[in-house]
């Protein structure tokens, strides 16, 4: 199987989960690092960072089994309900970090400056989650009916 073989779709949701990919493994390294250092300091880790860092592993995790061919042609009806879900959990990610960050004042604080950014990288991912289900949902809408029988090929599956 050659590239001039791979159907545009399947290009075009690589690409899309490639980005998703990179956008999930920045966000598990910015909180993740917030999270060291509260374990460094003995502060305790919240259970915030806790939950971004669960659904960066998540969305990352998705994002390497979806580069299988096979996943992505045989799985699109699962694909449909699991990619709703994550876009759920990054807009409810947005929603816990945004009321905290979004409207606080910086003053020069790299670490709430920075903060204020990674919400944004949030939001970013939770848009491509969603872009990316209604796309699998309109894939799965036009490639389900697609199958004939057999033997005479006149009757659909």
């Amino acid at each position: 199987m050659g590239f001039a073989n791979l159907d545009k779709s399947y290009v075009g949701f690589t690409i899309a989960h490639c980005c998703t990919f990179a956008l999930a493994i920045a966000v598990c390294g910015i909180y993740g690092s917030d999270m060291q250092y509260a374990r460094e300091t003995h502060q305790g880790v919240n259970s915030r960072w806790i939950f971004a860092v669960v659904v960066g592993a998540l969305s990352a995790l998705t994002c390497v089994i979806y580069a299988i061919p096979f996943i992505f042609a045989k799985g699109a009806f699962f694909m449909i309900f699991w990619d709703a879900i994550l876009f759920i959990l990054w807009i409810s990610l947005f929603g816990v970090f945004g009321s905290m960050y979004i409207h606080a004042d910086a003053k020069g604080d790299r670490d709430v400056e920075r903060m204020k950014n990674t919400v944004w990288l949030d939001l970013t991912n939770a848009l491509l989650w969603l872009i990316i289900t209604v796309a699998i949902s309109l894939y799965w809408v036009k490639h389900r009916s697609a199958a004939r029988t057999r033997w005479s090929g006149r009757m659909k599956v």
